[in-house]
């Protein structure tokens, strides 16, 4: 059996197996090679202003472990699975050695967001930038006093996509609400962002059913707009019922949540959908497994979701994996993947009592991987 969440088990035989740890690495070289490290962020994203990560030495180099705080043993397996490829088996052969990339913009107001696109430039020349995901349906905040304007509801995400449009007038642009919406919200939204052209919505409502209906009823309002499926794939209980469902056009698929390159390779190959790659808020180290299954996809239509290292102020690798002219470069192989440097790791290591924290996270999921 195949564990996908804490509580919903993939049992289909067209993906490998999670990789156990038994006869790569015992318990203890495991917690030996492993420190947990933060790093700022330039602006508030998925909650967080600081990312927290566990970096992992292997026989073939560094890895990542970074299951969001959120996540239990079993869910969590699925990303030290990952984490045991990448430092233990290394990657596949890459099909291509450059890979466009998006830039990724936060909910955040309008006038913030030239300031994060430059971000994601090496020289701040706009022009590099032909690809832009853009998150909209921002939680509202449990206090009412809390509630910005500028970053929630219809109208901050309005000005804040067609911001993205006048700055950039010939880029892609893809919307993420990551299943915020109901799909009469969706629908209302949706119709209202189209304005600036977009490209596809990135998993908008919740559940194969509900995108099913919105795919449909977006249809029949003569809105031209592919929808993409990311939860409803990596956390569904059957991650290829989004084909017979008829929910999406796009597979969005993530290493670490899906338990390695060669698991999301299985996943699109089964699914038969155009994928794109996106990150899970990685570093520059998790940031090249990324790279590598872009690379490894027999065919990659759109721009992926790649460039995230730019949302951070900081990175414990000297050589940052920020798009140049809105491209990274695929690592021929694990030695070109980028190292954290000793100083860096130093100073982003986390406090003892969070070493503690990450380390028992690190000893549950070694215990589910390894039966």
């Amino acid at each position: 059996m195949k564990t996908v969440g804490d509580h919903t088990p993939w049992s289909d035989d067209r993906l490998p197996d999670l990789i156990s740890p038994v006869g790569l690495v015992s318990r203890e070289e495991l917690h030996r090679v492993a420190v947990a490290v933060g790093l700022p962020m330039r602006t508030r994203f998925r909650g967080l202003t600081v990312r927290e990560a566990m970096l992992i030495k292997g026989p073939r180099g560094w890895a990542e472990f970074s299951p969001f705080a959120e996540y239990g043993p079993v869910e969590s397996s699925r990303w030290l699975s990952a984490t045991l490829e990448a430092g233990w088996l290394g990657f596949p052969t890459p099909r291509r050695s450059t890979v466009l990339v998006n830039a990724t913009v936060p909910a955040i107001a309008a006038e913030q967001v030239e300031t994060v696109l430059r971000s994601f430039t090496t020289d701040g020349d706009l022009s590099s930038l032909s690809a832009v995901k853009i998150k909209i349906a921002e939680k509202l905040p449990a206090d009412p006093a809390q509630l910005d304007r500028h970053i929630h509801g219809v109208q901050a995400d309005y000005e804040r996509v067609m911001r993205v449009r006048e700055l950039l007038p010939e880029a892609q642009i893809k919307v993420d609400a990551n299943q915020a919406l109901t799909v009469d919200e969706a629908v209302h939204l949706l119709g209202v962002l189209q304005e600036a052209g977009l490209e596809y919505a990135e998993q908008p409502v919740p559940g194969l059913t509900a995108m099913a209906e919105l795919r449909s009823r977006l249809a029949r309002n003569g809105i031209d707009l592919p929808l993409a499926a990311d939860e409803s794939i990596r956390k569904a209980e059957d991650p290829f019922a989004v084909v017979a469902t008829e929910a999406a056009d796009i597979a969005v698929v993530k290493v670490q949540p899906l338990g390695g390159i060669r698991r999301a390779l299985a996943v699109v190959e089964a699914t038969g959908l155009q994928a794109v790659v996106s990150s899970a808020l990685d570093t520059s180290v998790g940031m090249s497994a990324g790279l590598a299954l872009a690379g490894a996809l027999p065919e990659l239509h759109y721009a992926c979701g790649l460039g995230t290292v730019a949302l951070f102020s900081e990175d414990v690798c000297s050589r940052r994996l920020i798009p140049e002219h809105g491209e990274l470069t695929v690592p021929a192989s694990h030695s070109e993947v980028p190292e954290p440097d000793p100083d860096k790791l130093a100073r982003f290591r986390l406090p003892e009592d969070r070493q503690q924290v990450w380390h028992q996270r690190l000893e549950e999921a070694y215990s589910v991987l390894a039966g």
